[in-house]
């Protein structure tokens, strides 16, 4: 009775692992569509990476020193991204802590961001995903940005 009982719950563990594995990749494939999108200049993979209500901000530091919250409309990061640029728009991110709570999901990722080869700045990406029908999408993107001081 005790080595069926162990099997069961060894097959069990081994199963919620396997789930909570196989959400991670999801996740992880979600974020880096938006990624390749914006290397490709691609509004349509950015599309599919992100909800409808998808909302997008930033944390910078204000000519006074104190820090300034700022939103742009998610359309409108869309549409430059699938307008025609000279540059590439290069964000290389290193995946951080990840969690995941049944349709919900939280990713912190420290980045740097090239234009083509050069490099423009740096921060840290937070994340919240939803897992819908069609897959984990994008609701909310919090940034922090830089020039110096950046993660590696």
């Amino acid at each position: 009775m005790k080595k069926l009982l162990m099997i069961v719950l060894f097959a069990a563990t081994g199963t919620i692992a396997y789930c909570q594995q196989s959400a991670t990749d999801g996740v992880k494939q979600t974020i880096n569509t938006l990624f390749d999108g914006m290397r490709k200049g691609d509004s349509t993979m950015l599309r599919v990476a992100f909800a409808k209500e998808m909302i997008l901000q930033s944390i910078s530091t204000g000519k006074d020193g104190q820090a300034v919250i700022s939103t742009d409309n998610a359309n409108d990061f869309v549409k430059v991204i699938g307008t025609p640029h000279a540059s590439v728009y290069d964000e290389r991110i290193t995946f951080g802590d990840i969690k995941i709570d049944g349709s919900l999901a939280t990713v912190w990722a420290p980045y740097k961001f090239y234009l083509g080869n050069k490099f423009s700045h740096c921060g840290v990406d937070v994340f919240s995903l939803m897992k819908t029908p069609a897959g984990w999408k994008i609701i909310y993107i919090v940034d922090t940005r830089r020039k110096d001081n950046c993660i590696e």
